[in-house]
């Protein structure tokens, strides 16, 4: 019924009986993430052709070096949705599309603009990698970024305090001895 009955039945005492809340899943831990891209190198072991397992594992790699670093690039950004949803969405179902299909007509038989299965699912696969790349390169560069504008900021900070380095300061310091050995002055 409506918003009437609701009021009737408040109005005589009885409760409206309400619908269970929608609970959505928790959103992927690092752990979760990491899982699945090894979940699917697991998965295409031995069942790929070359160029898949290569692509895969660039993917892979990618998405590795990147989850340590995914809360730089902010919670609710496009590009950590990107890197999460590659790794537990996006590349186990194009890779398990591929793996369902019979591996000779996946690989010889054309299946859309000239195509085979191969074929398409490498296209799909460099554009995962590319795009996983892009990301990761921005992430890089916002990290050079910080470090040069920290540089500069200690340059500015010490450059006329009282411990400041001449340019040849060290220059005639002798190299440390790395054998263990105290030598007296």
């Amino acid at each position: 019924m409506g918003w009437i009955s609701d009021v009737v039945a408040r109005l005589g005492g009885r409760s409206r009986t309400t619908e269970p809340a929608l609970e959505l899943p928790p959103p992927p831990t690092s752990a979760d993430i990491l899982e699945s891209v090894e979940r699917i190198e697991q998965q295409i072991e031995g069942r790929v052709p070359p160029a898949v397992t290569a692509r895969v594992h660039r993917i892979t790699g990618t998405v590795e070096e990147m989850v340590p670093r995914l809360d730089r690039l902010g919670g609710g950004s496009q590009q950590a949705h990107t890197v999460v949803a590659t790794a537990t969405s996006y590349l186990p179902e194009a890779v398990g599309a591929y793996l369902r299909l019979p591996r000779d007509f996946a690989d010889r038989r054309v299946v859309a603009h000239g195509k085979t299965s191969l074929m398409l699912l490498c296209d799909q696969l460099d554009l995962l990698g590319v795009t996983l790349d892009k990301i990761s390169d921005a992430v890089s560069r916002a990290d050079a970024a910080a470090l040069v504008a920290h540089g500069q900021f200690l340059a500015d900070k010490f450059r006329d305090s009282s411990i400041s380095l001449s340019p040849g300061a060290g220059a005639g310091t002798p190299p440390p001895d790395l054998t263990g050995r105290l030598e007296a002055p």
